[in-house]
């Protein structure tokens, strides 16, 4: 990926991890489409920086992504980077039967909506240089949180697609996936001042300076996000996913 000047979309721009991001690579010089759902945070997140540009998007609507897709290329011609960040994690209780409204959803956006988005911009990625598709899992890809189940299975999915998808593009478009730890971000109640997930702005400036890397690593991951990339690898699965049942059970209990 080009260290600067790059015409990127971030989808989930408007908070967290995805507006942290956007600053990040407006900041170096490139230019940033954030999309959403929430203009008004898209517009707060913009504020003063006129090579930041807001657009919204529900990745939840297969009609909505096909307009969008198509707008944007009309609209940033050199668009070259597509950053998969848009996600929801709820917590479910699957001792019983429930409405599988969040699990439906959660595929929806975590799941669907990257895919629905890359194929749109897919054949005008291919056709520009440097072009970069980056997805946006967890470390709960690797090892589960049990208390969100289908969180961690759709980041489990999208890290297999982002392995296929590279293995697809190779030589046409390169593929990044970027799998954080807990962030201290608003994904869940609580989160963005809970003990123990990572800062936002320090795993901002982690992941950007990986970003700066030439070449640009296939897996962006920062030191906090090992233990649970690596538990498998290491033959600790079984005490990991322990560990971090009981650790995520008193963080939420603390509030």
């Amino acid at each position: 990926m080009k260290t600067s000047g790059n015409t990127i979309l971030m989808t989930g721009g408007g908070s967290g991890i995805g507006e942290a991001l956007a600053h990040r690579f407006h900041d170096r010089g490139d230019t940033v489409i954030i999309a959403g759902r929430r203009r008004e945070a898209l517009e707060k997140a913009a504020a003063g920086r006129e090579r930041i540009h807001i657009r919204t998007l529900d990745v939840e609507d297969a009609t909505d992504v096909a307009a969008f897709a198509a707008a944007i290329v009309a609209d940033f011609p050199a668009l070259n980077v597509l950053f998969n960040n848009a996600g929801i994690m709820k917590y479910e209780d699957l001792s019983g039967r429930r409405d599988l409204g969040d699990a439906e959803a959660t595929v929806e956006i975590n799941v669907l909506g990257p895919i629905r988005l890359t194929n749109a911009l897919i054949d005008h990625l291919v056709t520009q240089p440097d072009a970069v598709v980056v997805t946006v899992t967890s470390g709960l890809a690797y090892v589960p949180l049990v208390v969100a189940p289908t969180y961690s299975a759709s980041k489990a999915a999208i890290h297999s697609y982002t392995v296929s998808l590279r293995t697809q593009l190779q030589g046409k478009v390169e593929v990044i996936e970027l799998a954080p730890p807990g962030v201290q971000t608003d994904l869940t109640p609580g989160q963005a001042h809970r003990p123990g997930y990572m800062p936002l702005a320090a795993f901002a400036d982690a992941v950007a300076a990986q970003f700066l890397q030439q070449p640009t690593p296939h897996e962006i991951l920062v030191d906090e996000v090992q233990f649970l990339r690596q538990a498998e690898r290491e033959g600790r699965f079984d005490e990991t996913l322990k560990t971090l049942t009981e650790r995520a059970a008193q963080q939420r209990a603390a509030g």
